[in-house]
């Protein structure tokens, strides 16, 4: 396996980005959407991980317009108190990452992963966490004939009352949804997920919807506060299980 920290360009400018592709190939692709943190050697351990079991991964830094990964200190993500105040240095990248900058740079992602030596330039799967999972849900909706499934782990504002929620437009969707939403999640309520559930109900969609019990928003960082183990193992199960149908 090959490993290598790559530049995407887009149209905005450049995105710093982790690869991890497999020997041989063509392998069929996966764009990791990391959380708010960004790319971190966790994020790049769970890449290594998809990639070792024969998927070619491509994680972008979607904040990248505040500047590359690591311009941040990270440091303290396990204790709850510095966590929330990292997060909230962060904030204002992630509001000013609306949904016609996630679709602008989603196009620019994809052209770059479909080119690169050793990745199958057919449809990928994208596996999202917090905002990446709220961003991996537009951009299936944005390019449905480029995203053949997402897996969208602790999501949050996947249902709200602004005019472009993403559940709005889930009718566009032609692949696979799965949601593995957070416990008591002040960031996707039980009423957004009925309504989120409601609207691919209508729309027709092939999707899976559960609630993880007792894991918090953000269960899968093994780096943060927020870890839990079981919402993570969960995680992985489920997400293998839909790459396998998708890829099969």
């Amino acid at each position: 396996m090959r490993t290598a920290k790559v530049d995407v360009p887009t149209e905005d400018g450049t995105a710093d980005s982790y690869l991890a592709v497999p020997d041989g190939g063509p392998h069929p692709g996966v764009l990791l959407f990391p959380d708010a943190f960004g790319l971190r050697p966790r994020i790049e351990e769970m890449a290594n991980r998809i990639a070792e079991a024969g998927y070619a991964v491509l994680v972008p830094n979607l904040l990248y317009r505040g500047g590359p990964a690591g311009d941040i200190d990270l440091a303290g993500l396990e204790d709850p108190e510095k966590r929330g105040a990292i997060f909230g240095k962060i904030m204002p990248l992630i509001q000013a990452l609306d949904t016609a900058a996630i679709t602008r740079d989603a196009r620019a992602y994809l052209d770059f992963f479909a080119a690169q030596e050793g990745v199958d330039p057919g449809p990928v799967v994208i596996t999202g966490y917090c905002m990446g999972g709220t961003n991996a849900l537009r951009v299936i909706e944005a390019f449905p004939d480029r995203v053949k499934a997402i897996g969208s782990f602790h999501g949050g504002r996947l249902a709200t009352d602004e005019p472009d929620s993403p559940h709005l437009s889930v009718g566009r969707i032609t692949g696979e949804v799965y949601f593995g939403h957070a416990d008591q999640d002040h960031a996707m309520t039980v009423e957004q997920i009925k309504t989120l559930e409601s609207a691919l109900d209508e729309a027709g969609v092939r999707y899976r919807s559960e609630v993880y019990e007792g894991a918090p928003h953000g269960y899968t960082m093994t780096d943060t506060a927020a870890y839990h183990e079981e919402g993570e193992r969960r995680h992985w199960e489920n997400l293998f299980a839909l790459l396998e149908r998708v890829n099969g």
